[in-house]
């Protein structure tokens, strides 16, 4: 889990109003106070979170490839290159088993081995989530379990490491768990973990 900076510099959380309760996120409006006594309004998604997994396989010689997945995204109107993810919304579920399932659903690929890379926050200034980064090695082939139509219609991509690395800078990946995820397995190999 993401450890914050101090201790909320004096500002108080006084409670939240329901706006609206959707199938996995809430909106609130959320009071607030802050240290020299002013109040004010945020609206804030609430989230389980999320997690993301970065699944890397190597070629006989050991040059990572890691495998993503172009998928409809209807608020961009079209695809997005991503890592595999999705919500946390099975409760109680172990961050680390929801990326386990997520990678099988969505790459058809199961684990030998889970790390966890990073926990990021995707958009602080509007939601609470927070997504966990993990990286999978020792991957086999497992059966699909695609949910509803953009992940019916979503591309695999195998590319190798160092080219997702060079579709970062020429703005081809720009969603930010896989940003993120990438260049912590990158550092993390580089590292010789």
């Amino acid at each position: 889990m993401a450890r914050f900076a101090g201790d909320g510099r004096g500002f108080r959380h006084l409670g939240d109003a329901d706006v609206h309760q959707g199938h996995v996120w809430k909106v609130v409006v959320a009071d607030f106070e802050s240290d020299d006594g002013h109040r004010f309004r945020r609206d804030i998604v609430r989230s389980p979170g999320a997690v993301g997994v970065v699944p890397l396989v190597f070629d006989a010689e050991g040059l990572a490839s890691v495998v993503l997945i172009s998928q409809y995204r209807p608020p961009y109107e079209g695809a997005v290159i991503e890592i595999p993810a999705g919500m946390r919304d099975v409760p109680g579920e172990p961050a680390e088993e929801t990326g386990r399932r997520e990678l099988a659903e969505e790459a058809g690929l199961v684990a030998g081995q889970m790390a966890h890379l990073v926990d990021i926050l995707p958009s602080p200034g509007m939601t609470d989530s927070v997504c966990s980064i993990f990286l999978a090695t020792d991957c086999t082939p497992a059966d699909h379990d695609r949910q509803g139509p953009e992940e019916q219609s979503m591309e695999l991509l195998h590319v190798p490491l160092d080219d997702a690395l060079a579709m970062i800078d020429r703005g081809e990946i720009a969603d930010a768990k896989t940003v993120a995820g990438l260049f912590a397995a990158d550092r993390q190999l580089r590292r010789g973990g």
